[in-house]
């Protein structure tokens, strides 16, 4: 499974680019799963659910299944972290990965970066970013510079890198 993540400041447009390239992956016939890294603690269940009960009386793992879904929580409770190499393990094997966050993982990763942000540059102390997707100009940059209102050229780059055809 190839592995490609996008990376960026909070607010530059991870989760836009991405909801915008991904049915473009689709549609060059690539299988594609997403993998997300949150930096704050959240929840996919509802207090009062059965499955939301299952969990707090202790459970490790409650699988919730419909004909449509499932969706499998892990309670971590004492556990650090799990790495990011356990977690692809647990997901089913496809085309490409696309992984939103993570960015001090080693993988080859996309920055996004958005000028009016005020950030610096993420590629400049990582070797693993291998483009920037920028709604500006960036004189000087070593590795290529993609327009971030271009997701068709993005999704073209991210085939081509991974070796997975063109859309």
């Amino acid at each position: 499974m190839k592995v490609m993540g996008i990376v960026g400041w909070s607010g530059s447009g991870k989760t836009s680019l991405l909801v915008a390239v991904l049915p473009l992956l689709k549609a060059a016939g690539v299988q594609v799963s997403t993998m997300k890294h949150a930096h704050h603690r959240f929840d996919l269940d509802t207090p009062g659910k059965d499955s939301f009960r299952h969990r707090e009386a202790g459970a490790s793992e409650v699988l919730v299944v419909t004909s449509s879904r499932w969706v499998l929580m892990h309670e971590s409770r004492e556990e650090a972290e799990p790495s990011i190499e356990s977690l692809i393990e647990r997901m089913t094997p496809v085309d490409l990965l696309l992984i939103e966050g993570f960015k001090t993982h080693s993988h080859p990763k996309l920055e996004i970066h958005r000028e009016s942000e005020g950030k610096p540059l993420l590629c400049h102390d990582d070797p693993e970013i291998v483009a920037v997707a920028s709604d500006r100009p960036l004189p000087g940059l070593a590795i290529p510079r993609l327009d971030l209102n271009d997701p068709a050229a993005i999704a073209g780059f991210i085939l081509a890198r991974m070796g997975l055809g063109r859309p």
